[in-house]
């Protein structure tokens, strides 16, 4: 069945979550600050490893790299358009709205421990690979296994942070369930090269939020988001060229581009509706920054 792995992803998630709970509640202040140096720390090794695995290449004996100048551009661009878009913000102002749902407005480490969380299950190659086998397959496989792995995630983070890490099951519902929902119109445009990428950028995302739970230096990471779709975007564009030059004359004139299209390659239409959305989105931003500023 379609979507089952995300299905028992989010159960697994909540299950984790209260079992933190209830260890939350028998452990001193000291207990949980080892416990949250040791989650920082397995989370940094974890996206090291996983930055490396995709960043190393070994070819005839010698080890070299790719992939580095696309992951600093991706994250300079993503983190600009995170910073002016002031997502980190976005996501607090969610917490906080299911911080007042949830009825626990004196907990302070609600917000915290819902971004953190947040950013640890739904950010990397699992998430997104997982998604993708369970919509074209019905392959569920790697859902599962991530399924264990984060219900022991949440399940050290509810005994930090409390119920906020348990909500984290919200945005892990809605962007795998989307990638899984997606799965068919969007594997045309994710070659294995631009999943590589993204793993990339993803683990090295999961490194920084390492940092922040281990060292508290405050790294909006949630900030640099956005180098994800970057690095899509290339992709993308990379393999993909006619689709996005027709989709610049659909930003101005659909019609255009849906005729153009319909001559050439039905198989575009996704990718010109993509960048068409885009290159909107865009203007309207824009046009909305303007005239807040003529005000």
């Amino acid at each position: 069945m379609i979507g089952f792995g995300t299905t028992v992803n989010a159960v697994a998630v909540i299950v984790g979550g209260l079992l933190g709970l209830c260890i939350r509640g028998g452990l001193r202040q000291r207990f949980q600050e080892i416990i949250m140096q040791v989650l920082g720390l397995v989370t940094i090794f974890i996206g090291v490893s996983g930055t490396l695995k995709e960043m190393l290449v070994i070819e005839g004996g010698t080890i070299s790299t790719q992939g580095t100048m696309l992951a600093v551009i991706a994250l300079v661009i993503g983190a600009l358009l995170g910073e002016w878009w002031n997502l980190e913000r976005h996501i607090e102002h969610l917490g906080e709205f299911l911080k007042v749902k949830a009825k626990s407005q004196n907990d302070l480490q609600f917000v915290e421990g819902f971004v953190s969380t947040s950013l640890i299950i739904c950010v990397g190659a699992m998430a997104v690979v997982g998604a993708l086998e369970d919509g074209l397959r019905g392959d569920c496989t790697m859902l599962f296994t991530k399924a264990i792995l984060d219900l022991i995630v949440v399940l050290v983070c509810a005994s930090i942070f409390g119920k906020g890490a348990i909500f984290s099951v919200i945005p892990l519902i809605l962007w795998q369930g989307s990638i899984t929902l997606l799965a068919r119109a969007i594997e045309p445009w994710l070659s294995v090269k631009t999943i590589s990428d993204m793993s990339l950028v993803g683990n090295m995302l999961i490194f920084c939020v390492g940092i922040n739970l281990m060292f508290k230096v405050g790294l909006r990471v949630a900030n640099m988001l956005p180098s994800l779709i970057i690095v899509l975007i290339y992709g993308v564009f990379a393999h993909q060229k006619s689709a996005v030059a027709i989709s610049v004359i659909g930003g101005a004139d659909g019609p255009t581009s849906i005729f153009v299209a319909g001559r050439l390659a039905e198989a575009w239409y996704v990718g010109i509706a993509v960048f068409v959305l885009l290159i909107i989105g865009i203007i309207i931003t824009v046009v909305k920054r303007k005239q807040a500023k003529s005000k």
